[in-house]
């Protein structure tokens, strides 16, 4: 790994690091949002999905402006932006208050995942890539490590609001740090295929094959962010642990993740694509461990099979996102990668209430249950997309103006 790559990794890591952060942090601490505010857990479980209406919302008009301005100046938009919105976060006087401004948090957040996609697709070669890729988003769950364990004695000793305001400043000085560091663009390989220009956007939103991925992630995040945002709530209310005790027992799955997104990356460069060699044996284990993990009557139990679970499924993120990003020019990844990834915002957005209303009316034990139709869902899925480039791009070419322009090789497309 050249040297402006591993710049390039070192900064969109710690973008992606405090982005987790600053939205795990809510999550860690909704039991004393809840008590101030006096919600019920279905309330708690909108403050979560408001953030990811907004951020889902944004995910393609994202890609877009990625793709028109660039992806270091919308990556340092999107950093700056919502800094500021964390920051608001604690400042939030009302249930209400605090509903707007997770909302236009999760719209500044939107913006950014596709611009940091296209950042990284334009800086490395189609063989590091998933790689690079995956030590990025070992962030993700390294993050959701640091949140549970540095938020509660934090907001123990400045209170919740105060610790918006210190995890914003962290923001801004990664947004700093981007600005001034991040490498230029590699130059496109020798004999690469151009890319078209000028399709128009619906375009590339009719394209059935994107939509194919996005619902694989759809499945992943459901589990995810299933399991992220009610476990330490979970753990409070139920199993009688504070919260930060609930936080070191949460860091257990999330370092699980953080391996098994860090292995999924070397997987996917591996297999060259072919997510379903990893997507179909992981996810027949993490969902028999889900329902175990609910069965179980015991505290130890329960953690080792959602742990079990978490790794399982993280092994499935990189490989959701290989052949597409093995595939798509740079000049396509902006929008294209925000097709996909909206669905994994949608399952933010839908699932947290309801497991919420699900915990309410039922039991947690019942809400975790449910999840396991995620990994049914992405294992599905794994058997109705393509496996490779070839195949991808030719999915492309059938559907899009693509079809004028020649087919490129594996090698061309590096």
């Amino acid at each position: 790994m050249s040297a402006p790559v591993r710049t390039t990794v070192a900064l969109l890591f710690a973008a992606w690091f405090i982005d987790y952060v600053d939205r795990i942090a809510l999550a860690v601490i909704l039991p004393t949002i809840g008590d101030e505010f006096d919600l019920d857990r279905g309330h708690q479980g909108l403050l979560v999905s408001v953030f990811f209406v907004s951020y889902a919302a944004c995910q393609i008009p994202g890609g877009m402006l990625a793709d028109r301005f660039g992806a270091k100046r919308v990556t340092c938009w999107a950093l700056l932006a919502w800094s500021l919105f964390t920051a608001l976060t604690g400042l939030a006087w009302s249930f209400t208050a605090l509903l707007l401004v997770r909302f236009a948090f999760g719209a500044a957040e939107g913006i950014f995942p596709s611009a940091s996609m296209k950042a990284l697709v334009e800086r490395t070669s189609v063989d590091e890539r998933m790689g690079a890729q995956g030590l990025i988003m070992s962030s993700n769950a390294l993050a959701s490590v640091a949140a549970p364990l540095a938020v509660p004695p934090l907001a123990a000793v400045v209170g919740w609001r105060w610790a918006f305001v210190l995890a914003a400043g962290v923001g801004v000085l990664v947004y700093v740090a981007v600005r001034l560091w991040l490498p230029a663009p590699r130059e496109r390989a020798e004999g690469a295929a151009p890319a078209p220009s000028g399709i128009p956007v619906r375009e590339v939103l009719r394209i059935g094959v994107l939509w194919r991925f996005s619902l694989m992630l759809f499945g992943y995040s459901a589990l995810m962010w299933g399991l992220s945002t009610w476990i330490p709530s979970y753990l409070n209310t139920e199993r009688g642990l504070s919260l930060t005790s609930a936080g070191v027992l949460v860091a257990v799955p999330s370092l699980a993740a953080a391996l098994g997104t860090l292995l999924g990356g070397r997987l996917s460069d591996r297999f060259e694509g072919h997510h379903r060699k990893v997507i179909l044996p992981a996810m027949s284990v993490a969902a028999p461990a889900l329902c175990l993990m609910a069965l179980s009557p015991s505290l130890t139990g329960a953690i080792a099979c959602g742990t079990i679970a978490v790794l399982a499924a993280s092994l499935c993120y990189m490989p959701i996102l290989a052949v597409p990003l093995r595939s798509l020019a740079p000049e396509l990844v902006g929008v294209g990668s925000a097709v996909i990834v909206f669905g994994g915002q949608v399952a933010g957005m839908v699932v947290p209430p309801v497991l919420g209303v699900i915990a309410d009316a039922v039991s947690f034990e019942a809400a975790f249950a449910v999840l396991a139709i995620g990994p049914v869902i992405t294992a599905v899925l794994a058997l109705l997309t393509p496996q490779d480039t070839e195949a991808f791009t030719a999915a492309l070419h059938r559907r899009t103006p693509l079809a004028d322009t020649p087919v490129p090789t594996q090698k061309e497309s590096s």
